[in-house]
């Protein structure tokens, strides 16, 4: 979620803030006059038995609820290991476990140097679509904000593998969990030129929501499920939209079980809704699915769903009077500056939900996201 500080002018013309609120992105309120110094949103939580970030950085470990700005990062190190050259395309029509667990270390070891360095170029050879943009995004940020970004491996990574599908990319999900800290899931996807990552989510709550077991067959390959794949309460693709639609209107769907990527989000954008419009301001939000989406068969029947979205945070002046500042990353892209007509805020989403199998009592579970604010401009 963006962030933003709103003042609203009292009849006498002096500033009237409005109380904090608290929300899935650790926002507060205050007066758009005021001028504290930006903290980008919480990005790589770092356990107490590791190292600190090295250089500016201030990243800090988000509250329960926080919705992480970028996967986290867990650092293992003080200095970036070496990097080792992308991997190419399997030769055998058939993925290995053992190939997965290289091409998912050489990705972890590439992004740690990359970020040490905020190496646009390098971020090509290691990422693809939307995750390559928000990465880039990220170092945008970082590099306009003047910190330094965390580096290291997520540990003990598992890795689920479906079977090859003729015509059609191979790709792979590795799950990385550090207890306290959060549980990652990442996708990677053979291109023509290597792999790339293209998907990743995370939970950085202390206690992550129940995972659902992977289905696997004799031979431990996974299922992998077309976007319109029936046998669930609903296909892969409308799961996908009905969550994006929901956020979008900021009306709870009784399909998506109570969490910061549904409820608690949906409750934010109401609030931030009616207290815009107090202060004489109005909010349009959208939400665009973007890319494919990607689906395993779990054990239960159901399915894990992966899939990627550009949001937009628009709000506008309805007449003169109060101004809206940005908060976090999204105050970085406009330095730090209050708006009095507009300003908005486009983001990268990623998310991993499970959803049920046809005839389940059971809601579907948004079970991690990843976004990275892209752009942010006002007037």
């Amino acid at each position: 979620m963006a962030v933003f500080w709103l003042a609203t002018r009292a009849p006498s013309g002096s500033s009237l803030a409005a109380n904090p609120t608290p929300d899935p992105s650790d926002t507060g309120w205050g007066k758009a006059s005021a001028s504290p110094s930006p903290t980008p949103s919480p990005s790589r939580p770092t356990p107490e038995t590791t190292p600190k970030p090295t250089g500016k950085g201030t990243d800090k470990s988000p509250r329960p609820e926080a919705t992480p700005a970028k996967k986290p990062r867990i650092e293992t190190r003080t200095t970036p290991p070496p990097a080792d050259p992308p991997a190419a395309v399997s030769r055998s029509p058939q993925l290995t476990a053992k190939e997965a667990y290289g091409i998912h270390g050489r990705y972890q070891r590439g992004l740690s140097v990359a970020q040490a360095r905020k190496d646009q170029a390098a971020m090509a050879k290691l990422e693809h679509g939307l995750a390559l943009e928000m990465t880039r995004a990220a170092f945008k940020t970082a590099e306009m904000q003047k910190t330094s970004l965390a580096t290291g491996i997520w540990p003990n990574p598992q890795v689920w593998i479906p079977r090859h599908v003729e015509g059609a990319a191979d790709w792979f999900v590795a799950v990385s969990h550090e207890p306290g800290v959060a549980r990652i899931v990442d996708v990677m996807s053979s291109a023509p030129g290597g792999w790339r990552l293209v998907a990743s989510a995370a939970d950085t709550r202390a206690t992550p929501a129940r995972f659902p077991k992977i289905a696997t067959d004799g031979e431990g390959y996974a299922t992998s499920l077309p976007e319109s794949a029936t046998g669930l309460i609903a296909t892969p693709r409308q799961i996908a939209r009905a969550h994006l639609a929901s956020l979008e209107n900021a009306e709870i769907d009784p399909r998506f079980d109570d969490g910061p990527w549904t409820s608690e989000a949906t409750l934010f954008w109401q609030q931030e809704r009616v207290r815009l419009e107090q202060a004489d301001w109005r909010l349009t939000l959208s939400y665009r699915l973007e890319g494919p989406v990607r689906a395993l068969r779990t054990s239960d029947g159901g399915a894990l769903v992966w899939y990627g979205a550009r949001s937009t945070e628009l709000r506008e002046a309805v007449r003169e009077g109060a101004k809206v500042k940005l908060k976090g990353s999204a105050a970085v892209r406009t330095r730090n500056k209050a708006f009095a007509r507009s300003v908005s805020a486009t983001y990268g989403r990623m998310y991993v939900t499970h959803v049920p199998p046809a005839g389940s009592n059971e809601p579907a579970r948004v079970l991690g996201e990843w976004s990275d604010v892209l752009e942010s401009h006002g007037d």
